[in-house]
């Protein structure tokens, strides 16, 4: 099940430190539901098609160039206006002074007024960032995600299968553990996915036989890391006799997530074999991928020459 995520206004007030101008009677209940800002240039000269109410509403130099040239009884006319559609909040920008009469028709609605010192499409484009983050389509799967050469590496497989083990050994030749147990994937652009951990057992790992360990603190804080891309799915089953297995890697497979395709190797494991190794090389061999360079496919081509010449000899 894929969750949707809304932001209290007064954790974006918090986090971007705006000065609350003034506060509406519901302001600690108001939720911020689209990642999307509004610049009401067009809506302040009077023109209110396709006006978004769910959106953060910003005034900078341009719309407050605009009013200062418009007597006191219009502004007072073009805010009723404009508050009257509801919007979570109005954030004026670059301390510009506030109207009175924007004040005035504040009140009246009911509309909570910020400011910032900030310039307008600086503030605009962190706090889309940082809304498009915190309400990205999000699932939680489990596994463990671990960052090795630079690449997330999501560990599946049955329960017991050895995924936690893996992870140590991992850890303990210098790479990073961001979730073990549950990884929350959170879609934040059309082909990105980014794990992480719950917040409960953030940088905790259980080991059957021994318990829970928080490698933070026995592998130094070096061994762990908040979040992660997830670049390839690593499914490891155990081996089985009569089961083919992709043994050249030209089958390319993928597991979808979020409505993303992200890569994926399938590998069964045996008693004795060293899985830490393997995932390794697995990290490595996507990040060739990613550049352009497959060496199944070099190998194949490499084979298929040879037994050209042969015939032709």
């Amino acid at each position: 099940m894929v969750d949707t995520y809304c932001v209290p206004l007064k954790t974006l007030v918090e986090e971007f430190h705006l000065e609350v101008y003034f506060a509406s009677s519901d302001y600690e209940k108001i939720q911020l539901t689209v990642e999307d800002l509004t610049r009401p240039g067009l809506q302040i000269a009077g023109y209110m098609d396709h006006f978004e109410p769910m959106r953060l509403q910003v005034i900078g130099n341009a719309e407050s160039g605009y009013l200062e040239k418009l007597s006191q009884r219009e502004r007072g006319i073009t805010f009723d206006r404009l508050f009257s559609y509801r919007f979570p909040a109005l954030l004026i920008a670059r301390n510009i002074e506030t109207y009175p009469e924007c004040v005035e028709m504040a009140k009246k609605h009911n509309v909570t007024i910020l400011r910032t010192e900030q310039v307008t499409s600086t503030i605009i484009s962190e706090i889309i960032r940082y809304l498009s983050a915190a309400m990205a389509p999000r699932i939680s799967r489990h596994g463990v995600l671990m960052e090795v050469y630079g690449e997330g590496l999501l560990l599946i497989g049955e329960s017991g299968i050895g995924k936690s083990e893996a992870a140590v050994e991992l850890l303990k030749r210098g790479h990073r553990l961001i979730a073990d147990d549950a990884v929350e994937i959170r879609k934040i652009s059309g082909s990105t996915l980014v794990g992480t951990a719950p917040p409960l057992i953030r940088n905790y790992i259980e080991l059957r036989g021994i318990g829970i360990v928080n490698v933070a603190k026995l592998f130094g804080m070096g061994a762990v890391k908040a979040e992660n891309e997830v670049n390839l799915v690593v499914n490891i089953v155990p081996w089985k006799t009569h089961e083919t297995y992709d043994r050249l890697g030209l089958e390319e497979q993928y597991m979808e997530i979020l409505g993303v395709q992200v890569p994926m190797n399938t590998i069964p494991i045996t008693p004795g074999r060293n899985l830490a190794v393997i995932l390794e090389v697995a990290a490595m061999n996507n990040r060739q991928r990613k550049m352009g360079y497959n060496p199944a496919l070099e190998f194949t081509q490499q084979i298929d020459r040879h037994f050209a010449q042969e015939t032709l000899g």
